[in-house]
């Protein structure tokens, strides 16, 4: 177990869970599902179980260290990683496989978001170990593909074949963006398409491998870098590296084009928790369908499978209402149909055009 790793992203600014999501305090910060944990609480006990508690970094945005720290006060400030600006998550991973192969070039290493929620957390213990397992022996780049149980348009889709480096672990064929209702149709009828979650299992040395061999710029820029990482000097050199890195995913950058990428099929109760329809469907609702976080300070008359979530201490009271989001948080209120809750992205980038930063 010492040679394994996790490498947690929390750097993300959840803008779809607007208005309780805010550039200062992000979703993943924040007790969404009202369980009296956070999502990076939660994924942070969640691989604390089975990897060894130094063995975990956090990589996020400089101005949210003091929320890690709060919320995590196990974690050293050496196991922070901070980015000065957002470059989405190829330069996230680089940096802190550079960082880790300094601490264990033999290190097998799992990347994933700070705000999924995983309901059966030993089977995902254990599909975990086995990619674990499986990278510290072969040259590849391991993803976890979740089975789909409805033809979802706001997930990524992963095809893979037939041919297999060890037991559940297949050749991935093709990755494919979120796409629309009839592909998505044809992906779950055709039995060989995954949701793609965005976890990724890798050892220290392949990863770097992928990285020189696509992304050779960005991987130029970090393994400039070494003699730095987990010294006094690291914190400078991210700061001059970031600035020149492309903004692209890791996805785009290497799974996309990599040979070497092989997917587990997997079931464990998986959300990503993207949206406030992932919530709705997640959470306890009443006999007509309404999902009401916190329980108390709701009145509903003739309202039926609306998504509620309001401060602790407020009233609200909705009659004839259904279908609905109500949310509020920070002097900000929010009322959009559920259907079109995909639409909140763009609400904020037009609160932010109109009335500035004030309320994002």
């Amino acid at each position: 177990m010492k040679n394994y790793y996790a490498l947690i992203m929390a750097g993300g600014i959840g803008s779809r869970f607007w208005p309780i999501s805010r550039t200062a305090h992000p979703k993943q910060f924040i007790d969404i599902l009202g369980t009296g944990k956070t999502l990076i609480q939660g994924t942070y006990e969640r691989f604390s179980k089975f990897i060894p508690k130094e063995n975990i970094l956090i990589v996020t945005n400089e101005s949210y260290i003091d929320l890690v720290k709060a919320q995590l006060p196990e974690i050293t400030d050496k196991q922070i990683l901070t980015e000065p600006v957002m470059r989405n998550t190829a330069p996230c991973v680089a940096y802190g496989m550079y960082k880790i192969k300094q601490l264990n070039p033999d290190a097998s290493v799992v990347v994933a978001p700070s705000d999924h929620l995983i309901l059966e957390e030993d089977t995902f213990k254990d599909y975990i170990l086995r990619a674990l397992d499986e990278a510290s022996r072969s040259d590849c780049l391991i993803t976890l593909g979740i089975k789909p149980s409805r033809p979802d348009t706001g997930y990524g889709y992963i095809q893979y074949n037939t041919q297999k480096i060890a037991d559940e672990v297949f050749k991935v064929k093709t990755f494919t963006e979120k796409p629309d209702l009839e592909i998505a149709k044809s992906f779950l009828q055709s039995g060989d398409f995954l949701w793609n979650a965005g976890i990724f299992v890798w050892s220290v040395k392949s990863i770097i491998k992928a990285f020189a061999d696509h992304l050779p710029e960005m991987n130029t820029i970090f393994k400039e870098g070494i003699g730095a990482y987990n010294t006094p000097k690291e914190k400078e050199f991210i700061q001059n590296a970031y600035y020149q890195c492309t903004n692209i995913s890791i996805d785009y950058g290497i799974m996309e084009k990599a040979e070497n990428v092989y997917v587990i099929p997997a079931a464990f109760g998986w959300s990503d928790l993207g949206t406030w329809a992932s919530v709705y469907e997640l959470s306890e609702k009443d006999y007509v369908g309404n999902a009401v976080i916190p329980a108390q300070g709701v009145m509903m008359y003739d309202s039926s499978n609306c998504m509620v979530n309001i401060p602790k201490g407020k009233l609200v009271v909705l009659k004839g209402l259904h279908d609905f989001i109500v949310v509020e948080d920070n002097n900000t209120l929010l009322i959009c149909p559920r259907d079109e809750e995909q639409s909140v992205k763009q609400i904020v980038a037009d609160v932010k055009q109109c009335l500035g930063n004030d309320y994002i």
